[in-house]
């Protein structure tokens, strides 16, 4: 009797389940959508997910990139976050319309068209990825928490891995509530940036001319690398794995083709209205370092420059000011707390999806944060809390995205190209080739980035 009490409480904790259930269970078409309704209510009832996926483009990770494009450059690598931000668009709809048809995520059916080898093989990779995502929110929320309150950077390291507690809270107040939260922390960067941006000037005819493309991004070899690696860090993996599931929260009949039709309509519309706020975003930081920073040969590889520089007349001029600082800091903290409710969910549904090992909420969270938050603390240590040097972490996370990449993106395009899965919803031809040809592109800038990182150390 005692055994099978302890048995019980073990299959409590986790449990391994032949038969997977549906994706992220707790939430799964938790949402009810009203028959019948106006467009903008329709609307309103699927907007929610594309927000919690928009965070994964404009993470504390992209900052560095997109700045130093601005300050190096001037605006012309705004073309290059367009293009970025198109594939992205294209690549999130058809993980939504995956979602939405298959009523499974793409762990779920990438295992279930592998070997349960291939398949731990792959969640191993993919957790990897999850756990270099982690900690550029790490290093970036722990650096802000430290600007702002001169904390040392080793007690805000912990500090951020007591998260667990907040995103067991969200979860109990319902799947809105987290759209919501996370909708206010990206409306804070957006208005921050917005509000600096006003504040340096830029010239807006050289803004609307960096949209278009130039020759120099080419020949310049120097432009082309950082434009390789603005690209080549813009589809986050778990991003496609998350944008699968969560599309499923709206509560739709299958077995009706206008329903689903509809779903795929407003899921996408969502999709690309918030992946065009990340496009802001991204755009709003490259016209800042370009507006503040171009021709004065600053040093901006790291929060910490940017975050000293903001407040350096020297530097930006006369509208530099502590507050500008401070601002710079809230974004990056609303930025970290914002990509760590995503990497949650997108741990869940990975592991779920993969192993099928179930596991509660706080447990799995638990287990993902301190795998990423001691490489952190090693390093923390190790260089007696230097800022600048545990941001070398920043490099290597990305070389395990950069490899997490082709193994989420191909078997993507696979699928939604399957008429046995996806039936009358398959891709169209021309989003077929054009999926294909990002894909290609993306994995070989992706595998260039990876040869440029190890070389340089």
């Amino acid at each position: 009797m005692k055994d099978d009490e302890e048995k019980s409480d073990k299959q409590k904790l986790f449990s391994f389940d032949e038969q997977e259930g549906k994706s992220l269970d707790e939430v799964n078409g938790s949402i009810e959508v009203p028959d019948n309704a106006g467009f903008w209510k329709t609307l309103f009832t699927y907007t929610g997910p594309g927000i919690l996926i928009a965070v994964g483009y404009m993470d504390p990770g992209n900052w560095i990139t997109s700045i130093a494009g601005g300050a190096q450059f001037n605006y012309k690598l705004l073309t290059v976050i367009l293009i970025s931000s198109l594939i992205a668009m294209l690549l999130q709809a058809m993980s939504a319309r995956l979602g939405i048809v298959s009523g499974k995520d793409l762990a779920q059916l990438t295992r279930e068209h592998t070997s349960k080898r291939v398949g731990f093989f792959l969640w191993i990779i993919t957790e990897l990825a999850i756990m270099a995502t982690d900690i550029a929110e790490i290093i970036g929320s722990a650096i802000a928490i430290k600007l702002l309150f001169n904390i040392p950077l080793i007690i805000g390291i912990l500090i951020t891995s007591a998260d667990v507690l907040i995103l067991l809270l969200l979860m109990k107040m319902g799947f809105r509530k987290i759209e919501a939260i996370v909708a206010t922390l990206v409306a804070v960067i957006l208005l921050v940036f917005a509000y600096e941006v006003f504040l340096s000037g830029p010239k807006v005819d050289q803004v609307l001319a960096g949209y278009f493309p130039s020759s120099d991004i080419l020949t310049n070899k120097s432009m082309l690398y950082l434009s390789l690696g603005i690209v080549g860090a813009t589809v986050m993996p778990h991003d496609l794995y998350l944008g699968s599931s969560i599309s499923q929260t709206r509560a739709v009949d299958r077995s009706d083709r206008g329903a689903v039709r509809k779903a795929i309509r407003f899921t996408t519309i969502d999709s690309n209205i918030q992946l065009t706020l990340a496009f802001i975003v991204n755009s709003l930081l490259l016209i800042l370092g370009a507006a503040l920073f171009f021709g004065t040969h600053s040093e901006l590889g790291r929060f910490v420059d940017l975050f000293n520089a903001l407040s350096n007349s020297k530097i930006v001029g006369a509208i530099a000011s502590p507050l500008l600082s401070m601002l710079f800091a809230i974004a990056l903290l609303a930025s970290g707390q914002s990509s760590t409710i995503t990497g949650t969910l997108s741990g869940q549904i990975i592991m779920e999806g993969f192993i099928h090992l179930h596991m509660p909420l706080w447990a799995q969270r638990l287990l993902t944060r301190l795998l990423s938050v001691t490489p952190v603390i090693i390093f923390a240590i190790y260089y007696h809390g230097n800022e600048a040097k545990i941001e070398n972490l920043l490099t290597f996370s990305q070389v395990f995205l950069s490899i997490a990449l082709p193994f989420a993106i191909v078997p993507l395009v696979i699928f939604t190209s399957s008429q046995t899965i996806m039936g009358e919803f398959a891709n169209r031809v021309w989003v077929k080739y054009a999926a294909w040809i990002a894909t290609v592109v993306l994995v070989v800038l992706n595998i260039y980035l990876i040869l440029q990182t190890f070389h340089a150390f």
